[in-house]
């Protein structure tokens, strides 16, 4: 994937990035605040627990999906990759999660790189609004869920 075909944005989550990367992994917890997660199911799992292949079953206004993803989680904890393995909607989708402390460890900025392709044909332009729609609402809802948890458990 290259820089120009793919949308990345960043937001600092007053957490650690264990606690972040938590959250990202649970996915059976998704419909409880990913908007548009209506169902989540992890089909299979690595050798140590970690969700492999997760179906979701996804619906934004007159959009519906049910699609499977394909994970790769790295060893530091620091980041996940994923790759679509089945859609009814998409060609590819190709994310990744990276985690990466503040300087000052009071947070974690958190970094959402996207490439959807749509199995009907879109412009460029309007891909790549969809692209940052979806990770500016990802990034903000996993902010709110993890330090909405965070005060709640304080």
């Amino acid at each position: 994937m290259s820089d120009a075909d793919r949308t990345r944005e960043s937001i600092v989550i007053a957490a650690p990035a264990d606690t972040i990367m938590d959250a990202i992994s649970a996915f059976d917890r998704y419909p409880e605040w990913v908007s548009a997660a209506r169902e989540v199911t992890v089909l299979d799992t690595t050798d140590d627990g970690r969700p492999q292949r997760v179906r979701f079953v996804l619906e934004e206004g007159f959009l519906r999906d049910t699609y499977e993803l394909e994970y790769t989680w790295e060893p530091g904890g620091r980041s996940v990759e994923w790759e679509l393995a089945a859609s009814t909607l998409q060609s590819t989708q190709h994310g990744r999660y990276d985690l990466t402390p503040t300087a000052d460890g009071t947070g974690t900025t958190v970094t959402y790189t996207l490439e959807v392709t749509l199995q009907i044909p879109m412009l460029g332009m309007l891909r790549r609004k969809a692209e940052k729609a979806i990770t500016d609402t990802a990034l903000k809802e996993l902010k709110r869920h993890v330090e909405g948890e965070r005060a709640a458990g304080s």
